[in-house]
């Protein structure tokens, strides 16, 4: 490879994990920005990722490029059960367009799925061949993209999911239910579904990893360890010391959502940690240096 630095292309830049990946972008490596969103400091906003002119303008105007992460997604999960459509555009139609041209160019492929793809009756952490079987709208659409992509550009396309994201600038789980503890001083929280709370801090550096090496496929990409939504909760009043907020664990047919969760979906991120020769961290670690970063 020459001296030049690495062109990479990073879709969804204008949300939370893309924005990481424009921080976290290691020596050598030129993050290229584009997003739907009309975003300030994006090389390409605006962009529809499902439409196929579109996307080889972008690399006509922007590229070559020596890889792609694709972070863009339709994530609103109860959402996408009445927008089945607009879901499948930016969830299957998208990532089957974007992994056709990348196939096309010749260019290495990294995208973010999700836990969803389960159908949380798993008693162990979820491994990469395990089946898949997609309870939601948001979730069968996702597992549809990996399909597509895998089917576009088998050579180059890595898959990383992940679960429970989190980090800075963004709207996720602990700025929510810090924002509500204060306001209220009492809480409820489901304690039925268990997953790995992880950091884009964590899983951000794993993504440029994967763009440069490891084998085309299925990776598992989260933090170590396991909890609840209430247990999560516990742990960010733990540490944010607001011991006064009175806090219930309650079951999910307390808050009845229009798409069904997993009960269970701790992803088994061993695989990644193999290649990498060290996992995301701990998810409690991951908490504490978040809240270093930015106190909520």
């Amino acid at each position: 490879m020459s001296s030049q630095a690495r062109r990479i292309l990073v879709t969804g830049a204008a949300g939370m994990l893309g924005r990481q990946l424009f921080a976290a972008a290691p020596a050598g490596a030129t993050p290229i920005g584009t997003d739907l969103a009309q975003a300030a400091g994006l090389a390409a906003p605006g962009v529809d990722l499902a439409d196929e002119d579109r996307v080889a303008r972008l690399w006509s105007e922007l590229g070559p490029f020596d890889a792609v992460i694709h972070g863009a997604a339709y994530t609103a999960v109860d959402l996408a059960e009445s927008q089945v459509a607009a879901a499948r555009r930016a969830n299957v139609e998208a990532c089957d367009v974007l992994a056709r041209r990348c196939a096309h160019e010749g260019t290495r492929l990294v995208a973010v799925s999700t836990d969803f793809v389960f159908d949380g009756s798993g008693t162990r952490p979820y491994r990469e061949d395990d089946a898949p079987r997609p309870l939601s709208v948001y979730g069968a659409t996702k597992l549809e993209g990996e399909q597509a992509m895998a089917a576009a550009h088998p050579r180059g396309t890595l898959i990383a999911r992940t679960q429970w994201l989190y980090g800075p600038q963004g709207k996720h789980f602990p700025r929510t239910i810090v924002a509500a503890a204060r306001e209220k001083g009492r809480l409820k929280v489901v304690d039925d579904q268990r997953g790995s709370p992880t950091t884009t801090l964590a899983l951000a550096p794993a993504l440029w990893e994967l763009t440069q090496r490891g084998e085309a496929g299925i990776w598992h990409a989260a933090c170590e360890g396991e909890c609840s939504w209430y247990e999560f909760t516990a742990a960010i009043l733990d540490e944010l010391k607001l011991p006064d907020v009175v806090l219930e664990a309650c079951s999910s047919a307390a808050f009845p959502r229009p798409a069904q969760r997993p009960a269970y979906s701790v992803l088994d991120s061993s695989k990644l940690a193999r290649l990498r020769g060290r996992s995301l961290g701990p998810w409690r670690s991951a908490l504490r240096d978040y809240l270093a970063l930015e106190p909520l």
